[in-house]
């Protein structure tokens, strides 16, 4: 016969596995609410993009790649990894890293244009072949590319295979801000410029979907010589974003890309 005391043993212990089952059964969508935090960031990204808002373009990227960076996070402490979060973050890095710079260089290319016909994002049927800015959509379909390659290949933690998705992304998205605000006659005319503009569309597409190593920010261990350019790269980001703020994000993926062929060449 079942005593008493057994009895609210029994209890409290479904209690718990009640609990603790409930707790899993939350925990493991998490990671997921992040990544659709991204999509969100870039969907709305995408709505101030066609309103030529692009400082809040860039504000909600830069949220969301945050998003992006937590759900992968979240996914390792965590430790619920699996099929299903994958391709939903990559799913929605399309739309934050994919769509929205691929419409921000449209909309820039189109800007550059003689006065009347940039501001608008209007597609003229008849002459749509002859549209400049459509070469901006470049960046989008290899960024695609990109994305579905990396479901496919599996790589290494400490390192990428071409440039990362977010990393193009930011850059695309800070040079409108440039071209806004900067007082350095230099760099205004490098961003209004559609033929440098097609060459940072073709260079980011190909270095996109090269075969290039480049180093990620994951620590397996926290030793100066295995990450020395991880290092590096922090402290110069801190530096830069402390003295010349939003002008430091093209610089430090330029930066990025530069020690990451340091390093490949370190170690052929």
């Amino acid at each position: 016969m079942l005593k008493k005391q057994d009895f609210k043993k029994v209890v409290i212990g479904f209690t718990i596995f009640a609990v603790h089952l409930k707790t899993m059964s939350i925990k493991k969508y998490i990671p997921n609410l992040f990544t659709l935090g991204n999509l969100l960031c870039g969907t709305i990204a995408l709505i101030f993009t066609a309103q030529y808002d692009f400082v809040n373009a860039a504000i909600a990227v830069f949220l969301g790649i945050i998003f992006d960076f937590l759900d992968g996070l979240l996914a390792r402490v965590l430790k619920i990894q699996g099929t299903l979060g994958r391709y939903l973050d990559s799913l929605s890095d399309m739309v934050t890293s994919g769509v929205v710079p691929g419409i921000v260089m449209f909309c820039l290319l189109g800007m550059n244009l003689p006065e009347g016909d940039g501001y608008h994002l209007e597609l003229d049927v008849s002459n749509f072949y002859k549209d400049i800015r459509l070469i901006g959509l470049i960046l989008t379909l290899s960024a695609c590319y990109r994305l579905a390659k990396f479901n496919v290949d599996v790589k290494p933690s400490g390192s990428f295979t071409g440039l990362p998705t977010p990393a193009m992304s930011l850059f695309v998205v800070s040079l409108p801000l440039i071209q806004k605000y900067t007082d350095i006659l230099f760099l205004k005319e490098l961003v209004t410029n559609n033929y440098v503009l097609i060459g940072i569309t073709l260079v980011f597409s190909y270095l996109m979907n090269s075969g290039m190593d480049m180093f990620s920010l994951k620590f397996k261990n926290f030793k100066w010589e295995e990450n020395i350019f991880k290092y590096l790269l922090i402290l110069v980001s801190a530096v830069l974003l402390l003295t010349v703020g939003y002008m430091a994000i093209p610089l430090i993926i330029l930066i990025y890309i530069f020690l990451s062929i340091i390093d490949n060449l370190k170690w052929s």
